[in-house]
């Protein structure tokens, strides 16, 4: 049986997170392809984690070197450029042959330069891209044998922008296995409703926008509720809640499928980001349209109509908000909308076979496929003799300071 090993930043929660839904994906992918899976992380967040097999490892600690060795694995996945940098030269050094796959997750450098953009008020620029995360997070691409990107946009930015070669990555988004009808009609269903965890910081300022602009949707629609979902959510996020303007700030959802088939329309007014947001894929599947922003919709829905309606002003938002609600042939429309994108778009067998293609034609080729990736070489060098010395270092230190 062959053997995955995932790096993980933390333990995957697919019920809090978009990030969570994609590495339990990526764990179902490599299971019914046979394999035997170990996740190995340093983060605590057991709570609300999947049952999956977890080992803790430790930062600048050569129990790693042991622990990577004993597993022997045939693949390593990397959950994002930050564990790629901590445990890839570990990795390279203890199973030279182990196949190393990056999941980006989303590209951290663009969401980075898009953030900055956001608060200097401004559009993004093309040196807002060559920040200090760009410079780490392409050097982890480009040391990895494969990166798993999860946008279109985010994987034409790579090849065309910045010339990385097609032959290290592969673009595999979301993936839906089936579709159903929506059980819920238009009559059933009232309030609007927001998700998102909080750690992630467009959340928040989703939230933000929402709150500034819900008075003008409740004008018209006096009767309706806006209802905030959201793992983590600090003492500033309760703050918002107020029952008499029908602003209520939930906290941590249950069932998001329960959730979904309640509410009429979902309300995305996101102002910056990256890769896919996992509540709009989440709103197609259970049949709930939605009125998002072009960042929120990017590399989503290809050139389909979208699920309800993509507005960047205030103005356009606050009406196509109140139109979707009201007008049930709109929400219908939007509704047959979200199943053809999930099955053009998002259908698991159009990327599953071209997937293992791809990991078995670098397998059976690894020498070359690294030769070729010269660049990677190079960064795979500097990266052995400059963070293995310093972690090397830190060991050391730790070891005096236990001693004292």
């Amino acid at each position: 049986m062959k053997h995955l090993v995932i790096i993980g930043l933390v333990i995957p929660e697919p019920a809090s997170t978009a990030a969570g839904q994609r590495m339990m994906q990526l764990i179902q992918l490599f299971t019914e392809a046979g394999y035997q899976i170990s996740f190995l992380t340093t983060s605590n967040n057991i709570e609300f984690s999947e049952k999956i097999e977890i080992h803790k490892i430790e930062i600048n600690n050569n129990s790693f070197d042991e622990k990577i060795k004993s597993l022997n694995p045939d693949i390593v996945l990397f959950d994002r450029y930050v564990t790629e940098e901590q445990f890839g030269w570990r990795v390279s050094e203890n199973c030279p042959q182990a196949l190393k796959i990056l999941d980006t997750e989303d590209l951290h450098f663009l969401r980075e330069a898009r953030r900055k953009a956001f608060v200097e008020k401004r559009e993004v620029r093309d040196w807002d891209f060559i920040n200090d995360i760009f410079k780490r997070e392409i050097a982890s691409i480009l040391r990895c044998d494969l990166s798993l990107i999860i946008s279109e946009f985010e994987y034409r930015l790579l090849t065309e922008k910045f010339k990385i070669n097609s032959d290290i990555l592969f673009y595999i988004p979301f993936l839906t296995e089936k579709t159903e009808k929506n059980k819920t009609p238009f009559e059933d269903r009232q309030h609007f409703v927001s998700l998102g965890n909080f750690l992630h910081e467009p959340n928040w300022q989703t939230v933000l926008k929402l709150k500034s602009i819900w008075k003008n949707i409740r004008k018209d629609l006096p009767q309706a509720e806006l209802h905030i979902y959201g793992a983590y959510a600090r003492e500033k996020v309760f703050q918002l809640h107020n029952e008499k303007e029908g602003f209520i700030v939930k906290g941590r959802a249950g069932s998001i499928e329960n959730i979904f088939n309640q509410y009429k329309v979902l309300l995305a007014p996101i102002p910056f980001g990256a890769g896919l947001k996992g509540k709009l894929w989440e709103s197609m599947k259970f049949g709930l349209p939605n009125v998002t922003s072009s960042v929120g919709a990017e590399a989503m829905h290809k050139d389909l109509p979208w699920n309800g309606f993509i507005e960047d002003s205030d103005e356009k938002f606050i009406q196509k908000s109140i139109e979707l609600y009201q007008n049930k042939t709109v929400w219908n429309w939007a509704n047959a909308n979200a199943f053809r994108i999930l099955e053009e778009v998002f259908d698991k067998n159009s990327y599953v076979i071209d997937f293992w293609d791809k990991v078995l034609k670098i397998e059976n080729n690894l020498g070359n496929h690294r030769t070729e990736n010269f660049m990677g070489q190079i960064l795979q060098h500097h990266q052995l003799n400059s963070v293995k010395y310093m972690s090397r270092w830190i060991e050391e230190k730790n070891k005096r300071d236990i001693l004292e």
